[in-house]
């Protein structure tokens, strides 16, 4: 099963989110990997966000997962593959086959993607498979279904570069999609009389290009664009032909939107009247208009509904389907788009074939020759662990995720797990929150090894090829699956390679389709390996009758796919606006600029984990004040579920009665800071997908006795204090630190944490009365580890700290200058403190920027660029820069600076 080490660039596509980004890859001598984005791929033209361009920083095989374990020690795969075919075989002969599950990944390739489904709907016979894209886009996927017919995306990318108007929903772009805001950036640029319309609670990064920014309550989406429906008919907008040749329920889509006149709008959404008609206006007179919205809009109890007020505007005007308009979901995640293809979620039949239609099941068994096909639909991602909880689910297969953290009510889900009879763990990791449950893991080729395909946002497929051996004994998903379904006495698993698994994903689609399908890639089927191996990036459909392959749209012929070929409008009607209870905030989750889903990855790169070191909470400074909190205090934050302790952000981004607080940070790197343990499991009832936006929760002062921060060579154990997150660095850790009992022996605590050998040399220094020890570890001249604990947050330079243990620094001389600016914490007046990283493409810090732009060299966003190349690459971090820019600009300066200037 291993491979050879391949030598020379090899084209590949971004393992991150669902722009689908091209990536060449080329192995060195010193083995290391050099990462560039690929010129000649449709999706990015070359240009990679930080994440992506720090891929060859996360491939290492430290802390991977390179041999099967059962019950937590080493074992053969025969023997794991055996108790994984035999435990599920026992539990379905005694319980029946919706006692078993997997919860899959929207990290898989479509070849895992298919194995899986195909063996649980297919030959097990239960639709109990879903995954963790339920928790990114299956509101889209019910939204699109019951407008369209399908689970059809119908634009491109270059929509948004075409449109005179782009509304960003729930969506910011700029630090979850970095390319695709770069191309809207450009197209912008290009053209100053495209507006840009960011509709979110926050002022994100984002903002920066948008002419307009509607901070709207959370969950006012849905009276926000029932409202703009209304004031299309109001305002003589609709395009009458096409609803009229086209459509069905416009009439009472129409009815429900008459209950949102604009003042009715801005009561749901807390916008002013004068911005909401601003809005429409916007909308109505331009007819190249996209609006596009992810999980801002997906991730809510009314989700669907969201998703189907946007597309009734759409319908209404005639604007889908042609260039530069439409609806346009993005996906989170690099392959979510693939895992809809081939039924990946659990109300989902392959081949865009729906699960509830005996037509389509009738189809698929017989293709695959499965006489058990799954009959209904399975159970979805919260309902499916509360199934482990209860019992009704006996066997579950985790595949590619981290549930434990990423899931809703995370610590019943951990409970959940913990007493399951049979919990099997697939994973590239040696540790992370799931794995300790697992009774079984399983070694799964990651990044860089893997060999398939995977779809993004456009429905463009690109190959993942592998540029790396298969390390250890790990094998590919697809592979692992197949066994299983062999060793259970299964048929239709008989696959040797990827090729093999898109070839019957390519013929399934075109089967008996003719037409009638929206998802048919029959023109890719029949490829021969070396065909496979240089398949081009290609936008599907690809029928087998088409002549040429290129860019596509659907439904600008005005053909949808319900059965007499129109589209439905969905009359919505806007929850009842839920307020805070006195004393409550709103709590709002997602991502920050360089990390990904749990870290996993993303968390192998120091240059990735310098920009945002550990987990916070976004409060509005005003919120804070009344809370008593101060900047660069720690916040416990508590719901009816559990809590999460995290560092305070104080910015008048956000709104007030609202905190935002990222998903990222699991218990392997910060002990109190999985916040979806706060989330209340509440979700959509069509579609299933939680509303991790909108949780009632409660804030209070962590009140520490003392706080610390550390660089060390070894990492602490997140158990060692109170709060503890540890982030990478070159060479070795960064840790901050804090505890709510009084220190003991500081001396014994910072051996603990910075240098547990006995061999160590120490300098300190204490005083007692202030609460203040510091203290620098030394073998020899090498720098292992310093820590600085201090009754307040601790001041210390962090990044100049991290250099000194990345540096391997040394000190000059026994009683040097070196030592003792170690203790202080501080640089010296020769060696600057370049502060907290803003550009992580080229690892420049916010002193850096601020001094360019006091010193008179760099007096604006695209001077800084010019000067010290921050925010030239992907340019995620221009708000950042624009915000320092500004500041300092707007600070009184020396005369002559001001003369200079001038």
């Amino acid at each position: 099963m291993n491979m050879k080490p391949t030598t020379g660039t090899i084209r590949t596509t971004c393992a991150y989110c669902g722009v689908g980004c091209g990536v060449l890859a080329t192995p060195e001598a010193d083995g290391n990997v050099s990462i560039v984005g690929d010129p000649e791929h449709p999706a990015n033209f070359g240009r990679l966000c930080s994440k992506g361009s720090a891929l060859g920083e996360t491939i290492g095989l430290e802390d991977r997962l390179l041999s099967p374990r059962v019950d937590g020690r080493l074992a053969s795969w025969d023997e794991a593959l055996e108790r994984v075919a035999s435990g599920f075989s026992r539990v379905i002969a005694e319980d029946g086959p919706d006692a078993v599950a997997f919860y899959v990944s929207g990290q898989f390739l479509t070849e895992d993607y298919y194995v899986a489904n195909k063996l649980m709907k297919g030959f097990i016979g239960s639709g109990n498979i879903d995954t963790n894209s339920r928790l990114c886009m299956a509101s889209s996927v019910a939204g699109h279904r019951r407008a369209f017919g399908a689970d059809t995306v119908p634009g491109t990318y270059r929509d948004l570069e075409e449109a005179d108007l782009v509304i960003l929903v729930g969506s910011n772009l700029a630090w979850c999609h970095p390319v695709t805001y770069q191309r809207l950036a450009a197209a912008k640029a290009a053209r100053p009389a495209m507006k840009i319309v960011l509709i979110d609670p926050r002022r994100t990064a984002s903002a920066e290009i948008a002419d307009m920014h509607l901070a709207i309550e959370p969950d006012g989406d849905t009276a926000l664009f029932s409202g703009l429906l209304y004031a299309i008919a109001e305002g003589g907008a609709v395009h009458c032909d096409f609803v009229a040749r086209h459509t069905e329920g416009f009439v009472d889509a129409l009815r429900a939107s008459r209950a949102f006149p604009v003042a009715k709008v801005a009561a749901a959404t807390g916008l002013g009247e004068a911005e909401i008609r601003a809005f429409y206006d916007l909308f109505t007179a331009r007819e190249k208009v996209v609006t596009v919205y992810s999980q801002g809009v997906n991730q809510s109890v009314g989700g669907t509904d969201k998703v189907n007020a946007i597309i009734n505007c759409h319908l209404a005007t005639g604007r889908i389907g042609r260039p530069g308009m439409g609806p346009f979901s993005i996906t989170g995640q690099p392959n979510a788009m693939g895992g809809r293809e081939v039924g990946g979620l659990a109300n989902q039949l392959a081949a865009h074939m729906a699960i509830e239609n005996p037509h389509d099941r009738a189809l698929v068994g017989e293709f695959w020759q499965a006489p058990n096909i799954a009959r209904k639909p399975g159970l979805k991602a919260v309902d499916l662990f509360r199934a482990v909880e209860t019992g009704k689910v006996k066997a579950i297969w985790i595949a590619g995720t981290n549930p434990v953290v990423s899931m809703p009510d995370a610590d019943r889900v951990k409970a959940a797990l913990a007493a399951c009879p049979l919990v099997v763990v697939s994973d590239v990791v040696s540790r992370n929150d799931t794995l300790p449950f697992a009774h079984v893991a399983l070694p799964a080729a990651a990044w860089g090894e893997k060999d398939g395909t995977v779809t993004n946002s456009e429905r463009r497929i690109s190959r993942q090829r592998p540029f790396l051996p298969l390390p250890g004994e790990a094998r590919p998903d697809w592979a692992i699956f197949a066994e299983v379904g062999r060793r259970m006495g299964f048929s239709g698993f008989d696959f040797t390679n990827a090729a093999e698994v898109f070839d019957e994903h390519a013929r399934l689609s075109a089967y008996r389709n003719e037409g009638s399908r929206d998802f048919d890639i029959g023109g890719l089927a029949g490829l021969a390996s070396d065909d496979y191996d240089a398949l081009d990036p290609v936008q599907w459909p690809v029928k087998a009758s088409d002549n040429e392959i290129g860019e596509k749209r659907f439904f600008a012929d005005g053909r949808f796919y319900h059965p007499d070929g129109r589209a439905r409008f969905v009359a919505v009607r806007a929850p009842v606006r839920e307020t805070a209870a006195n004393g409550e905030f709103v709590l709002n989750t997602g991502r920050v600029r360089d990390h990904w889903h749990t870290m996993t990855r993303t968390g192998r790169s120091a240059r990735l984990s310098a920009h945002i070191a550990e987990p916070f909470a976004e409060l509005h400074p005003e919120d804070g004040k009344q809370l008593g909190l101060k900047p660069a205090d720690l916040v416990t934050i508590r719901s009816a579920h559990g809590s999460a302790t995290v560092r305070c952000l104080f910015t008048k981004r956000q709104m007030r009665g609202s905190v935002f607080v990222p998903i990222h940070w699991s218990g392997e790197f910060a002990g109190t800071g999985r916040i979806d343990a706060v989330v209340r499991p509440s979700f959509d009832p069509i579609s299933g997908q939680p509303g991790l936006k909108n949780t009632p929760v409660t804030l209070s002062r962590f009140r520490a006795s003392w706080y610390g921060f550390a660089v060390s060579l070894n990492r602490p154990e997140t158990s060692a204090s109170d709060y503890l997150v540890t982030a990478r660095t070159g060479a070795g850790w960064r840790t901050e630190l804090a505890g709510l009992e009084v220190l003991g022996d500081a001396a014994d605590f910072a051996r603990h944490i910075i240098a547990p050998s006995q061999e160590a040399e120490f300098v300190a220094y204490s005083d007692a009365k202030t609460g203040t020890h510091r203290f620098a570890a030394f073998e020899g001249s090498r720098l292992v580890g310093a820590l600085w604990i201090a009754r307040e947050p601790v001041a210390v330079a962090r990044n100049w700290a991290v250099g000194q243990i990345d540096a391997d620094a040394r000190a000059s001389e026994a009683t040097g200058v070196s030592r003792a600016h170690l203790l202080a914490g501080r640089t010296g007046a020769d060696r600057p403190d370049p502060g907290a990283i803003v550009c992580a493409c080229f690892s420049i810090g916010v002193n850096e920027i601020a001094a360019a732009v006091v010193s008179g060299q760099a007096l604006s966003v695209e001077a800084v660029g010019r000067h010290l190349k921050a925010g030239t690459n992907c340019g995620s971090c221009r708000s950042e820069i624009k915000a320092i820019v500004d500041a300092k600009r707007a600070e009184p300066q020396p005369a002559e600076t001001e003369l200079s200037e001038a």
